[in-house]
């Protein structure tokens, strides 16, 4: 992408993203984000095919933003598994600042089909890596490192989706995120 389009697709990310903010998954309209963003409506969909396609880009955004948070300032616990759980849950806690937009992007992530499949793919592999830089790996995870890896972030979402939908507080989020975290001291 050029500057300029980079620019746009920036805009159009933040429209997103404060719309959802206000009002959830069914404030997001193309119309309004457009309008927002200040791009043509043919233009969006162009960048964006479908809502849910522009709210899995958002998660994509959110993701990529925590992740160069952490990066910044990284977990201190000595045990891999302390400082995953801590990450984790600090993220859990960014979210649960924002628990609208929180929802829009699970529910775009729950919605999406296999015409989104590269961004939701996109938002593993971050997901993913943010979870082995809490590690701290010295070199590059075994098989059954990266399969600890997948059931941490399958409970990471679950327990968001529990979460959202009222059926787990955030002490019940935090003892399944701990709990599944010791898979790594295996």
């Amino acid at each position: 992408m050029t500057e300029r389009q980079e620019a746009r697709r920036r805009r159009i990310l933040q429209a997103s993203a404060q719309l959802a903010r206000r009002g959830g998954f069914d404030a997001v309209q193309m119309r309004e984000v457009a309008e927002s963003s200040n791009v043509a409506l043919g233009t969006l969909y162009r960048y964006f095919p479908s809502k849910v396609h522009l709210l899995v880009a958002t998660m994509q955004d959110q993701l990529q933003h925590m992740h160069e948070t952490l990066h910044k300032r990284p977990p201190q616990e000595t045990e891999a598994a302390a400082r995953v759980a801590k990450t984790l849950m600090r993220a859990f806690r960014a979210l649960q600042r924002e628990p609208q937009l929180a929802d829009a992007m699970v529910r775009a992530l729950n919605f999406a089909d296999r015409s989104v499949s590269a961004e939701v793919d996109t938002v593993s592999r971050l997901t993913t890596a943010i979870i082995l830089e809490a590690m701290g790996l010295e070199g590059p995870p075994t098989p059954e490192q990266l399969s600890a890896v997948r059931v941490i972030e399958h409970t990471w979402h679950s327990a968001l989706i529990t979460w959202l939908s009222g059926r787990a507080s955030i002490a019940q989020v935090k003892i399944d995120i701990e709990t599944v975290c010791r898979l790594i001291e295996r």
